[in-house]
């Protein structure tokens, strides 16, 4: 496989409180907050439109699971179905089943420290 992660697709953590949270970087630093967090918008090499997602969740979140770590990285990947077969081979943890929505396609991983990875096969221009 040429490609495994192509960039960020987004930064998940842990709060008492996400709405505290949101106000206080939209205040602060400026960041374009919604009920999700904020959305980060760039063009790839080729120009085609990408985004990165910043999302503060509850402290009770159970979507970290099995995780007990704070926080879950996002990566955007190419080819999920084949990355997933490919991390299998290698002994790598895959955690439930691959999801897909209009957005895109979805699958969950863990590193050796335990940290839980979503990799996702991102659709764009549902956003748009």
């Amino acid at each position: 496989m040429k490609n495994r992660v192509t960039g960020l697709g987004g930064f998940f953590f842990k709060t008492k409180n996400p709405d505290k949270v949101k106000d206080w970087y939209k205040t602060h630093l400026g960041l374009n907050t919604d009920q999700y967090g904020c959305t980060f918008w760039w063009k790839d090499k080729k120009g085609n439109d990408c985004s990165t997602q910043w999302s503060p969740f509850k402290e009770d979140t159970t979507y970290f699971k099995p995780s007990e770590k704070q926080f879950m990285m996002n990566f955007r990947v190419e080819n999920l179905t084949e990355l997933l077969a490919a991390l299998k081979k290698e002994g790598v943890t895959i955690i439930g089943k691959m999801e897909e929505y209009d957005y895109g396609k979805f699958g969950w991983i863990l590193d050796p420290e335990g940290n839980k990875i979503e990799l996702w096969e991102p659709v764009d221009k549902a956003f748009l």
